[in-house]
């Protein structure tokens, strides 16, 4: 069972990943949007990634996966630091970063598309959304670096000790 975890976390992380990057790579275009532009966009083509769609889920999903993998490490020390190291990342990247940065600033542009008035300080709240996307993939990567550490290391045969029967 503890195989399943390891590939279930590291599938979710991939994800974080993933999501957090396509934020980052639209940065640019978005940059040219105006005010009523980012306001649609997150009535439209961000509803994808809070719930209730599947998007929603997945940080939390790697937050709990994390914990578990590390809490069913507790036998390995450095395994166990390792995961709770990778799980500190994510807890900063979803609730601190997603709900103190992202949260906001996706209320009111779903309040302006919903009134049709976009807040003076639109370019802000912009820039506030897209650093914090930008931080969550910084975050992501480095839960994702540390957790692929801790699970290949000690896998690696040496040459003096792959002929070995018992590493066959």
């Amino acid at each position: 069972m503890k195989r399943s975890w390891k590939a279930i976390t590291i599938l979710f992380m991939t994800l974080c990943i993933v999501m957090s990057l396509a934020h980052v790579l639209e940065l640019l275009a978005k940059l040219r949007y105006g005010g009523q532009d980012n306001a649609r966009i997150h009535t439209t083509l961000s509803v994808a990634w809070r719930p209730p769609a599947v998007g929603g889920f997945i940080e939390p999903s790697t937050i709990v996966s994390t914990l578990f993998l590390a809490s069913a490490s507790r036998g390995d020390i450095v395994a166990a630091r390792l995961l709770l190291t990778a799980f500190g990342y994510m807890m900063l990247a979803f609730p601190v970063v997603c709900y103190r940065r992202d949260a906001p600033t996706n209320a009111a542009f779903i309040q302006s598309a919903t009134t049709g008035i976009i807040p003076v300080d639109w370019a802000e709240w912009r820039m506030k959304w897209e650093s914090g996307h930008a931080i969550r993939l910084v975050l992501s990567l480095s839960a994702f670096v540390l957790t692929a550490f801790q699970l290949t290391r000690g896998n690696v045969k040496t040459a003096a000790t792959a002929g070995h029967p018992k590493n066959r």
